[in-house]
């Protein structure tokens, strides 16, 4: 099933959905006993978990395991890193346990320079993982969604469950990234983005086009598939 909820702003996207996340944790762990969520970085990602911050008392965070779908191959501690910044918004201001966050090698880590390494740790990591309850994803202006860009080999992958993406067309140039069928292997995607900039593809990908033009469409969960939008990017529906 997929499901369209479009905001005035930013601002309000960022605290419905913030409520929602709340929501779906409680839900899965009242169902299983944990819950388990991939995070993403990016303006809308980052305010997401920046709400949820001040809605952390709501949340049992003993029992929330957190991965990413993707990640800037930087030194650790980079500020544009997306774990970088989903500590200072979030992780570092809840009580959860450090054992359950699963962070992407920095270049600097245990692999060093070798992102083809740190991506192999991460799908051995992933390999224990049955499904993700919800998976947050952002949507950029060429329909990329985590580090999965139009017309580039991971979008063409479906062997491996994280890749290594060299040569990205945005800044930096190197990521590791989940695959899509990785992605799809979370009960409910959300996708979220906002702008008038991401009008055309945030169309494109909800219309159906192929995941090699709009990446973004491939990303689709089990049970639902949630797009996440302010009125501009969602202008084009």
């Amino acid at each position: 099933m997929t499901s369209v909820a479009v905001y005035d702003s930013l601002g309000e996207l960022a605290a419905a959905t913030a409520k929602r996340l709340a929501a779906a944790i409680g839900t899965a762990q009242a169902a299983r006993g944990t819950a388990s969520v991939v995070l993403t970085g990016g303006r809308t990602g980052i305010a997401v978990l920046a709400e949820l911050r001040a809605a952390g008392s709501a949340i049992d965070w003993s029992t929330v395991d957190l991965y990413w779908g993707d990640e800037r191959f930087l030194p650790d501690g980079d500020p544009e890193r997306n774990e970088t910044q989903a500590r200072e918004a979030l992780l570092d201001h809840v009580p959860v346990s450090p054992s359950r966050v699963f962070p992407m090698a920095p270049s600097d880590g245990e692999y060093g320079d070798d992102p083809e390494a740190a991506a192999e740790a991460y799908a051995v990591l992933l390999r224990s993982v049955q499904a993700f309850d919800v998976c947050l994803l952002g949507v950029g202006e060429e329909g990329h969604t985590a580090s999965v860009f139009p017309h580039s080999p991971a979008v063409e992958e479906s062997a491996r469950t994280v890749v290594a993406v060299r040569d990205c067309p945005k800044p930096p140039p190197v990521r590791v990234s989940m695959t899509l069928p990785t992605i799809r292997r979370a009960n409910e995607v959300w996708l979220m983005t906002t702008g008038a900039a991401k009008a055309e593809p945030v169309a494109l990908a909800i219309g159906g086009a192929a995941e090699a033009d709009i990446p973004a469409a491939g990303a689709r969960g089990q049970r639902e598939t949630v797009w996440l939008l302010d009125k501009a990017a969602a202008g084009q529906l």
